[in-house]
């Protein structure tokens, strides 16, 4: 997927995403969040309609786990992010919201729920995403594998997005998710290289390229994502959306991070989306087929439009020759 506030900022007269010095949340200030991350509340039939069958079929959903800001928006239009093998993580990064420990054991029969409730909700397109398991040997490969083949079988038409962690970089695992073929296999870089140890404790950088990497050579259609707001230069933003295109990825997503509670890593600043709108256009500018940018942008977000190779980069260069003409 993928989901995760800083101090009184000000930015006349200097560079928008100049290097922060790193601040933990005991002495970080805690500013007026602006008025472009204002969201909707989860509201509505359809929303309580797919509440509904989130409880009756005992799923776990990042939506909730990951606290997301679009949570309302997407429920209300009938979609949801899943999230199997559980909601408990073995790792602990600085910004997310799931729980850290020890899972529950493995439940054989969740890729069939899965598959269940979403013809049950008739979506078009589905996103799943999932825990780490690096205390299982198959890392949740093999749940991966039989979740994506469930959900094909029982929905036919429906296209699948999924957000994989990185299985410790073993190309057995990756395989399995190659063969199982959804038409989007997206793994998130979360970060720039100078903060992964920080924000993705367990998770190496590199090794989360090579993962991209991997899947393309494998045929999948690839998509990351990166936070911004962490303390991140400019000029290192743009280094790891070239890392990814030397991946030969595909889509990019960048939003703002948002600290889920006191204890995760606290944000430096609100990126204005000015910002966001000449990153996307660096983005596609490097080549990236699809890129989305703003500050409530997160993995899953119109997450079914990336499916459809070219679709960003046509809409890109309709707006541009507008601007043109």
């Amino acid at each position: 997927m993928t989901t995760c506030e800083l101090w009184n900022f000000e930015l006349a007269n200097s560079e928008m995403m100049q290097e922060l010095p790193v601040l933990t949340p005991s002495v970080a200030e805690k500013p007026k969040k602006p008025s472009w991350l204002r969201v909707k509340l989860p509201i509505g039939e359809s929303y309580k309609h797919v509440r509904g069958l989130v409880d009756t079929h005992k799923l776990h959903t990042i939506c909730e786990s990951g606290n997301c800001p679009n949570m309302g928006e997407c429920w209300g239009e009938g979609t949801a992010t899943f999230m199997i093998l559980g909601n408990v993580c073995t790792r602990s990064c600085g910004f997310c919201a799931v729980a850290t420990g020890k899972p529950d054991p493995v439940d054989w029969d969740e890729p069939q729920r899965v598959a269940e409730a979403i013809h049950l909700m008739k979506v078009k397109h589905a996103v799943i995403t999932s825990v780490d398991r690096d205390e299982i040997k198959d890392g949740g490969s093999i749940i991966w594998y039989n979740t994506i083949k469930a959900v094909k079988a029982l929905n036919p038409d429906t296209t699948l997005e999924t957000l994989i962690p990185d299985f410790k970089g073993d190309i057995e695992n990756i395989q399995r998710i190659i063969d199982a073929a959804p038409e989007v296999v997206s793994h998130n870089m979360e970060t720039v290289e100078r903060l992964t140890r920080q924000v993705r404790i367990q998770a190496k950088y590199r090794r989360s390229l090579e993962v991209l990497k991997v899947l393309k050579d494998g045929g999948m259609r690839t998509k990351s994502g990166i936070m911004l707001g962490l303390g991140e230069t400019k000029e290192e933003v743009i280094q790891a959306m070239e890392d990814l295109r030397g991946s030969n990825l595909d889509v990019l997503t960048l939003g703002q991070y948002l600290q889920p509670t006191r204890k995760h890593l606290p944000v430096h600043r609100f990126v204005h989306p000015d910002e966001f709108a000449e990153l996307r256009e660096i983005g596609y500018n490097l080549g990236f087929d699809y890129v989305e940018s703003g500050p409530l942008v997160r993995s899953s977000y119109h997450s079914e439009k990336h499916v459809i190779a070219g679709y960003g980069r046509n809409k890109w260069m309709q707006e541009k020759e507008m601007i043109i003409q």
